[in-house]
């Protein structure tokens, strides 16, 4: 019988340099666009619902050039919010791998999530404390582990931010590619881990963080249930919590940048 194969197929490939550099992309970018550069602004917020590009410009957000793969606006505050490059790991970490390179030292990362559990319902806020790695890519950047966890100190100010505006819970997000290929007994396991949320992108987006060295948080408002399985629904609810996540990752990221010892 053949042993299970790992994964990534090529053991250890976390360690070794990449050919590829997404500096290739921000200087192809500076050459059509020369003020392409993010290193003045105070952080980028990952935004996987257009609403919440349309939320940013109601609220002032001025649009950026086409600088990475996605949508760019950018707030008053000085955050960049990026919508409108799609959904999953690979489309985040991504788009994230060209906001660092193109100067972007902190980020925010909001969303909708599933919960794991009874207790929590659509537009309950959750700030991820760690994310399960269920899905590919944050297996090519770090090595071998069962969760990977956000910066602390952003963390804490994202979590201050949204006390501000009330209740919200944390703890641990479970991200998976295989959105259509969850099952009871996985929502069963995880639940008891301390999962709260079932997630797409955290653990990619916290895994590449992680390996260019910035800092990212994440959060996400409830939409739906795996615990009861009740399907996503477009609440009001839901969307006043990701309208509650905008401001306050606007806010952290300001606040947090104008703390930090780096800033320009």
């Amino acid at each position: 019988m053949s042993s299970p194969l790992s994964f990534p197929l090529y053991t250890g490939k976390h360690a070794l340099p990449a050919l590829t550099d997404p500096a290739e992309h921000a200087a192809y970018v500076r050459r059509r666009h020369p003020g392409a550069d993010l290193t003045g602004t105070a952080g980028a917020i990952l935004a996987y619902q257009r609403s919440l590009a349309t939320e940013a410009v109601r609220r002032g957000a001025q649009p950026l050039g086409r600088w990475v793969s996605g949508d760019l606006h950018l707030t008053h505050d000085n955050v960049v919010v990026c919508s409108g490059f799609g959904r999953g790991a690979p489309a985040a970490g991504l788009v994230l791998e060209q906001l660092i390179a193109l100067g972007a030292r902190a980020v925010i990362t909001v969303g909708t999530a599933a919960t794991l559990h009874r207790g929590l319902k659509p537009g309950d806020l959750v700030i991820c404390e760690e994310a399960l790695r269920d899905e590919g890519l944050s297996h090519h950047y770090l090595a071998p582990a069962r969760y990977v966890a956000p910066d602390v100190a952003l963390t804490a100010r994202l979590a201050a931010e949204l006390a501000t505006q009330g209740a919200h819970h944390r703890g641990r997000t479970w991200s998976t590619d295989a959105l259509y290929r969850e099952t009871a007994a996985e929502v069963s396991r995880y639940s008891a881990e301390g999962i709260l949320t079932a997630d797409m992108e955290a653990a990619g987006v916290l895994a590449v963080a992680q390996h260019r060295q910035v800092p990212v948080a994440a959060a996400f408002t409830i939409a739906d249930s795996l615990a009861q399985r009740t399907p996503r629904a477009d609440t009001p609810q839901t969307a006043e919590g990701l309208g509650a996540l905008l401001h306050a990752a606007a806010r952290a990221l300001a606040k947090f940048h104008d703390d930090s010892p780096h800033r320009s």
